[in-house]
Protein backbone atom coordinates (compact mmCIF):
# COMPACT_ATOMS: atom_id res chain seq x y z
CA UNK A 1 0.00 0.00 0.00
CA UNK A 2 2.55 2.59 -1.04
CA UNK A 3 1.02 5.50 -1.17
CA UNK A 4 2.96 7.75 -3.37
CA UNK A 5 3.83 5.01 -6.00
CA UNK A 6 0.40 4.32 -6.89
CA UNK A 7 -2.83 6.64 -8.69
CA UNK A 8 -4.96 5.34 -6.73
CA UNK A 9 -4.52 3.34 -3.13
CA UNK A 10 -8.00 3.22 -1.62
CA UNK A 11 -10.81 1.82 -3.20
CA UNK A 12 -14.14 4.14 -3.66
CA UNK A 13 -15.98 3.87 -0.38
CA UNK A 14 -19.80 2.81 -0.02
CA UNK A 15 -20.91 4.29 3.27
CA UNK A 16 -24.17 2.43 3.25
CA UNK A 17 -22.48 -0.17 5.62
CA UNK A 18 -21.79 1.68 8.15
CA UNK A 19 -24.29 4.40 8.48
CA UNK A 20 -26.18 4.79 11.67
CA UNK A 21 -24.92 0.88 12.17
CA UNK A 22 -24.32 -1.13 15.20
CA UNK A 23 -21.00 -3.32 15.71
CA UNK A 24 -20.51 -5.49 17.93
CA UNK A 25 -16.84 -6.50 18.91
CA UNK A 26 -15.47 -8.72 21.20
CA UNK A 27 -11.42 -8.90 20.93
CA UNK A 28 -11.40 -7.55 17.35
CA UNK A 29 -7.54 -7.49 16.56
CA UNK A 30 -5.86 -4.81 15.31
CA UNK A 31 -2.25 -3.48 15.23
CA UNK A 32 -1.61 -0.29 16.93
CA UNK A 33 1.23 2.71 16.65
CA UNK A 34 1.21 6.28 18.04
CA UNK A 35 2.30 9.11 16.20
CA UNK A 36 2.87 12.75 17.38
CA UNK A 37 0.77 15.29 16.01
CA UNK A 38 -0.05 18.84 16.80
CA UNK A 39 -3.25 20.16 18.22
CA UNK A 40 -4.81 16.98 16.70
CA UNK A 41 -3.12 17.36 13.40
CA UNK A 42 -1.15 14.59 12.21
CA UNK A 43 2.10 14.97 10.31
CA UNK A 44 1.03 13.79 6.71
CA UNK A 45 4.76 12.96 5.69
CA UNK A 46 4.81 10.59 8.65
CA UNK A 47 0.92 9.17 8.39
CA UNK A 48 1.91 7.82 4.61
CA UNK A 49 5.48 6.32 6.30
CA UNK A 50 3.31 4.58 9.22
CA UNK A 51 0.46 3.37 6.81
CA UNK A 52 3.12 1.60 4.15
CA UNK A 53 5.94 0.56 7.05
CA UNK A 54 3.03 -1.82 9.03
CA UNK A 55 1.01 -2.74 5.71
CA UNK A 56 4.21 -4.33 4.69
CA UNK A 57 4.21 -5.87 8.34
CA UNK A 58 0.78 -7.14 7.77
CA UNK A 59 1.69 -8.72 4.23
CA UNK A 60 4.91 -9.99 5.75
CA UNK A 61 2.27 -12.27 7.93
CA UNK A 62 -0.30 -12.97 5.59
CA UNK A 63 -2.79 -11.05 7.80
CA UNK A 64 -4.61 -8.66 5.55
CA UNK A 65 -8.48 -8.34 5.74
CA UNK A 66 -10.59 -8.57 2.79
CA UNK A 67 -11.15 -5.17 1.65
CA UNK A 68 -14.97 -5.36 2.90
CA UNK A 69 -13.34 -5.51 6.32
CA UNK A 70 -10.23 -3.06 6.22
CA UNK A 71 -10.30 -1.06 9.18
CA UNK A 72 -8.26 1.72 9.83
CA UNK A 73 -9.23 3.60 13.13
CA UNK A 74 -7.17 6.75 14.57
CA UNK A 75 -7.90 7.55 18.39
CA UNK A 76 -6.38 10.95 19.70
CA UNK A 77 -5.39 10.86 23.28
CA UNK A 78 -4.08 14.14 23.73
CA UNK A 79 -3.62 17.09 21.35
CA UNK A 80 -0.11 15.82 21.09
CA UNK A 81 -0.66 12.14 20.35
CA UNK A 82 -2.69 9.66 18.16
CA UNK A 83 -2.95 6.15 18.30
CA UNK A 84 -3.52 4.32 14.81
CA UNK A 85 -5.19 1.08 14.64
CA UNK A 86 -5.27 -1.16 11.78
CA UNK A 87 -7.80 -4.56 11.22
CA UNK A 88 -5.76 -7.78 11.31
CA UNK A 89 -6.56 -11.26 10.80
CA UNK A 90 -4.16 -12.87 13.14
CA UNK A 91 -1.70 -11.56 15.18
CA UNK A 92 1.44 -9.83 13.44
CA UNK A 93 5.16 -10.02 14.84
CA UNK A 94 7.16 -6.94 15.20
CA UNK A 95 3.87 -5.32 15.95
CA UNK A 96 1.67 -4.28 18.87
CA UNK A 97 -1.26 -6.57 18.28
CA UNK A 98 -4.23 -5.40 20.67
CA UNK A 99 -7.79 -6.34 20.75
CA UNK A 100 -10.70 -4.29 21.20
CA UNK A 101 -13.97 -5.16 22.77
CA UNK A 102 -17.42 -3.45 23.03
CA UNK A 103 -20.14 -2.43 21.65
CA UNK A 104 -19.92 0.59 19.29
CA UNK A 105 -22.37 2.71 16.72
CA UNK A 106 -21.07 4.25 13.38
CA UNK A 107 -21.97 7.43 11.62
CA UNK A 108 -20.66 8.45 8.07
CA UNK A 109 -19.36 12.26 7.74
CA UNK A 110 -18.10 13.87 4.36
CA UNK A 111 -16.07 16.59 4.32
CA UNK A 112 -13.14 18.31 5.85
CA UNK A 113 -11.05 16.45 8.78
CA UNK A 114 -11.61 19.60 10.39
CA UNK A 115 -15.13 19.19 11.16
CA UNK A 116 -14.74 16.50 13.68
CA UNK A 117 -15.61 18.51 16.22
CA UNK A 118 -18.92 19.05 14.66
CA UNK A 119 -19.09 15.70 13.47
CA UNK A 120 -18.57 14.75 17.47
CA UNK A 121 -21.23 16.95 18.25
CA UNK A 122 -23.55 15.60 15.68
CA UNK A 123 -22.77 11.92 17.04
CA UNK A 124 -23.52 13.31 20.48
CA UNK A 125 -26.88 14.75 19.75
CA UNK A 126 -27.75 11.23 17.39
CA UNK A 127 -26.56 9.43 20.24
CA UNK A 128 -28.62 11.26 22.98
CA UNK A 129 -31.75 10.70 20.78
CA UNK A 130 -31.11 6.96 21.30
CA UNK A 131 -30.91 6.99 24.64
CA UNK A 132 -26.82 6.52 24.51
CA UNK A 133 -23.60 8.08 25.60
CA UNK A 134 -20.24 7.87 24.05
CA UNK A 135 -17.23 6.49 26.79
CA UNK A 136 -14.43 6.93 23.43
CA UNK A 137 -14.77 8.20 19.81
CA UNK A 138 -12.33 6.68 17.05
CA UNK A 139 -12.43 7.85 13.46
CA UNK A 140 -12.34 5.73 10.26
CA UNK A 141 -10.40 8.00 7.48
CA UNK A 142 -11.57 5.70 4.62
CA UNK A 143 -9.35 7.06 2.19
CA UNK A 144 -6.03 9.03 1.90
CA UNK A 145 -6.09 13.00 0.49
CA UNK A 146 -5.43 11.82 -2.76
CA UNK A 147 -7.98 8.91 -3.43
CA UNK A 148 -10.55 11.62 -1.74
CA UNK A 149 -10.22 14.21 -4.18
CA UNK A 150 -10.34 11.14 -6.95
CA UNK A 151 -13.33 9.99 -5.91
CA UNK A 152 -15.04 13.35 -5.16
CA UNK A 153 -15.87 12.65 -1.36
CA UNK A 154 -13.72 12.32 2.09
CA UNK A 155 -15.78 10.10 4.08
CA UNK A 156 -14.94 9.45 7.63
CA UNK A 157 -16.74 7.18 9.86
CA UNK A 158 -17.07 7.64 13.39
CA UNK A 159 -17.40 5.24 15.85
CA UNK A 160 -18.76 5.51 18.89
CA UNK A 161 -17.83 3.59 21.80
CA UNK A 162 -21.13 3.05 23.94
Amino acid sequence: MDHNKKEECCPAFNPDPWQGKEHHWQDKLFIMETMPQFFHIPFPSKIGKMMDRQWKKIEDANAEPEMADFLWLSYDPSPWKAEHYIAVTKEVPNAENVKISGNFISKVFDGPYNAAPKWIKEMDNYLEEKGKKSKKYYFYYTTCPKCAKKHGHNYVVLFAQI
